[in-house]
């Protein structure tokens, strides 16, 4: 049964990676988390006047963002304060890291065949 749990996990992990890319994908939500990783934490009326698009807009972009760990809320009075948490980044520094050693070894492989050819 291992098999199986393999797979389920890899599944799962799967499911995180695909809905933290496709949060990232969107040039609004990537401009929302990179404004509150270097600003630090900030009110949807801030972020929104900084934006270029709606209140209901930045909103609904900060939920996506939420559902894929990489911002956190916090209730203060009447407003919610949001924060990113860089930490829900780590999947796809995983990804890139598996991707470049991927590469570079077929790189290098390439390299030592292209070498072995003009021998």
């Amino acid at each position: 049964m291992p098999h199986a749990q393999d797979a389920a996990q890899e599944t799962a992990q799967d499911t995180a990676q695909g809905i933290l890319f496709r949060s990232l994908a969107d040039p609004t939500r990537r401009a929302l988390f990179e404004r509150l990783c270097r600003d630090g934490e900030q009110t949807v009326g801030a972020l929104t006047a900084q934006a270029g698009v709606s209140q209901p807009a930045v909103s609904k972009h900060l939920s996506v963002l939420k559902q894929a760990g990489l911002v956190r809320d916090r209730q203060a009075g009447r407003q919610t304060h949001y924060s990113a948490d860089a930490t829900a980044l780590a999947p796809l520094a995983d990804w890139t890291r598996r991707m470049t050693s991927f590469w570079e070894a077929r790189f290098d492989a390439l390299e030592d065949l292209l070498g072995r050819m003009d021998q």
